[in-house]
């Protein structure tokens, strides 16, 4: 029984760093695409669900769920349709990796949020590696100051990120992971739809380019659909957390692809590198010290 639970803990941190990978794959497409960030929201929203959407017609799986269930997911689509909107904003108002090196502090703010919602105690570790990643992004916005819109942007993507997935965390035990992503997704897609009708948004600025076209079909398929799917269901496994910290994989394979498409490292400051260095080291220094922590007690 306890080799079986490896082995599907395993599988499901080989889905999520996979999935993370993708995610990474996010950033490089929203810079490219040319339309505004709540516009892209609102057709990768679209083209996820509907992509869901056949998928459940072709296997014949049932996505009937009750009324309650059906207003959770959809107000759940809230935060996802802010936390896209605000990352391609801040993707847009400075680049690829200070948004993502930015995006890390959603450790900081699921150490914060997760116990809150699932009214456990408060892991004095997490609260010290949230206080390290602190120092990282202040020596960001010390240097990068000309990105200080961008930065705030991410910053508020990364604290809207940090609660939907504790959501789905509890969710998940509930409902499959696939019938979640389609209503939550729904739910983002009426909620970009509803702004865009509130601020006059439906203009001829959304028509979209030949290129657009394909990077989207990109985004809300694989990058979407298909990520959102493993995103959710890897959840029966591990906490929000441990999703969050490894979610902080996105920034290196997200600068990496930056750097190969658009040459960004050399456009940041030593500051800059000081500060992702500190957030960066956190991260990945975080489980070793948990394991030496649990150990000592």
């Amino acid at each position: 029984m306890a080799q079986q639970r490896s082995t599907t803990l395993n599988k499901n941190l080989i889905i999520l760093h996979f999935t993370v990978f993708i995610w990474g794959f996010t950033s490089i497409l929203g810079q490219l695409i040319s339309i505004s960030a709540v516009q892209l929201v609102w057709y990768r929203v679209l083209i996820a669900f509907v992509s869901l959407f056949f998928y459940f017609k072709f296997s014949k799986k049932a996505i009937i769920v009750t009324r309650k269930a059906l207003l959770q997911f959809v107000f759940t689509g809230a935060l996802v349709c802010g936390h896209w909107v605000l990352f391609f904003a801040a993707i847009k108002l400075s680049n690829v990796p200070v948004t993502l090196v930015c995006l890390s502090s959603i450790t900081l703010f699921t150490s914060i949020f997760e116990p809150l919602i699932n009214k456990t105690k408060i892991s004095k570790l997490e609260v010290v590696s949230g206080l390290f990643i602190i120092c990282g992004i202040a020596l960001i916005f010390k240097f990068e100051t000309q990105y200080t819109k961008g930065i705030i942007c991410a910053l508020a993507s990364a604290l809207l990120g940090s609660i939907f997935p504790i959501i789905n965390s509890r969710q998940v035990k509930k409902y499959e992971a696939p019938i979640i992503a389609f209503y939550e997704l729904i739910g983002a897609f009426i909620w970009a739809s509803i702004y865009l009708f509130a601020t006059n948004g439906y203009t001829s600025s959304m028509f979209l380019k030949p290129s657009d076209i394909g990077y989207l079909l990109v985004l809300g398929t694989v990058c979407t659909a298909l990520a959102y799917v493993a995103g959710v269901s890897v959840m029966r496994e591990l906490s929000a957390f441990k999703v969050a910290l490894i979610t902080n994989l996105e920034p290196v394979y997200g600068i990496l692809l930056s750097f190969a498409f658009f040459g960004d490292m050399n456009k940041m400051t030593l500051g800059f590198w000081a500060g992702a260095v500190i957030i960066l080291s956190t991260i990945f220094l975080f489980p070793v010290a948990q394991r030496r922590f649990s150990i000592t007690k």
